[in-house]
């Protein structure tokens, strides 16, 4: 007698995605089950990916670096990494700017009288930024969960170990290699709880905004996800056939539980385990992506560089302002920098919209327009931001593999 086949994991989460959005609608007449029932297993689910976060980052890219043995190497692979993500940024936003000047006859006129916001974090400047990059204590970035942090101290660490290794050609890695795969173990072991997980995520935002959720901001929010898809679609296609020899849709086949779980949780970081086995899946190596998958999640944002573009021409409509081109260069540049400099802030996304406003003399209220929405923009961000993760480490994998083969 033949086994019955189990659904895929990705089959699964569509599932759950779709019961969530009905059972959402559901409750929308009385949300507090919803929150009070429901959402506290969701929250529980995303507490058990944050726990094994810091730890997967911190051997994750210490075994990558590692297992290159080549201090060199790891610079050139980093250098390639950044180079990548600063140039999808700098593209995202531009779209961004430019669909939405197509379609900014089309935003609705709101009332900017009375408007207020309440950012959660401060924006803070470059050396401010510099200086939190670097831990003052070994415990404290795991508690904190400061990927960045995180990540500096795996590279010395690994870094410390090569060096090691050097002057001694009996140096073993195995605990490292060890303790990446208890990690990558405990991580398998939480992702087969996903569907439950995007269940009890996504029904209570559903119930709590229920299909007026998008209100007066429908055509804003159309616009921002017209974006997130051409940018997917045209760049990260783009890239992953001619710089990594992919198949654009078996790219994005490959990547569909990894985009689901991420539209549905709102998190990069969280989202990073089921990146890694994706991408490992269509061909990435897995040092390679061990090193660019953890630096993604915490400095590329291509998604919320078009957030930044669509929102701040939204915004200057309802103030009556037209963006001159200059300006609109200088959103460019900020966006794309800011992307890397307000990583480790909660709340970036908005954290970084300031930033953007203030950078063009533009009311920072106005993000009082966008925040009560904020969670739908979230979602198809953080479906752009770990996609581009994904092409970076499929591009840069096949770049390594070609210089090995030369």
């Amino acid at each position: 007698m033949k086994e019955k086949k189990k659904l895929a994991l990705s089959t699964q989460i569509f599932i759950a995605l779709v019961l969530a959005i009905i059972a959402g609608i559901a409750f929308t007449g009385d949300p507090s089950f919803a929150t009070a029932y429901i959402k506290p297993f969701g929250t529980i689910f995303l507490n058990l990916i944050k726990w094994i976060v810091g730890p997967l980052v911190f051997f994750s890219i210490m075994a990558g670096v590692v297992s290159m043995r080549d201090i060199k190497k790891v610079g050139a692979i980093g250098g390639k990494t950044v180079v990548y993500y600063l140039c999808t940024t700098a593209f995202a936003v531009a779209i961004g700017l430019l669909f939405a000047n197509i379609f900014k006859g089309i935003f609705p006129v709101l009332s900017t009288t009375d408007l207020a916001y309440e950012p959660s974090a401060t924006s803070v400047n470059f050396m401010d930024t510099l200086v939190g990059i670097f831990p003052s204590n070994f415990v404290k970035p795991f508690v904190d969960a400061n990927m960045l942090q995180i990540i500096v101290a795996s590279l010395i660490i690994g870094f410390a170990l090569i060096l090691i290794s050097e002057n001694n050609d009996n140096t073993d890695f195995r605990a490292v290699d060890i303790a990446n795969e208890i990690c990558m173990k405990a991580m398998e072991m939480i992702i087969k709880l996903s569907p439950i997980g995007v269940f009890c995520l996504l029904c209570p935002v559903v119930a709590e905004n229920g299909p007026s959720v998008l209100g007066s901001l429908l055509k804003v929010l159309l616009v921002a996800y017209l974006c997130y898809i051409l940018h997917a679609v045209v760049i990260y296609s783009a890239s992953v056939k001619l710089l990594g020899g992919l198949s654009p849709v078996a790219f994005f086949k490959g990547m569909m539980p990894a985009i689901m779980m991420a539209f549905s949780s709102a998190s990069s970081v969280g989202t990073l385990p089921l990146n890694l086995e994706c991408t490992e899946k269509l061909g990435a190596d897995k040092e390679v992506a061990s090193f660019v998958l953890p630096l993604g999640a915490t400095i590329n944002m291509d998604g919320t560089a078009i957030y930044q573009g669509v929102c701040s021409v939204f915004i200057a409509s309802c103030f009556g302002i037209n963006l001159t081109f200059p300006q609109m260069l200088t959103i460019v540049l900020t966006a794309t920098l800011a992307s890397i400099g307000t990583a480790g802030v909660p709340g970036a996304g908005m954290v970084m919209l300031a930033m953007v406003l203030q950078s063009v003399g533009l009311p920072v209220e106005g993000i009082a327009l966008v925040a009560g929405v904020d969670r739908i923009f979230d979602m198809g961000r953080t479906v752009v931001n770990i996609t581009g993760d994904a092409s970076c480490a499929i591009v840069v994998s096949k770049m390594e593999q070609k210089k090995k083969a030369a």
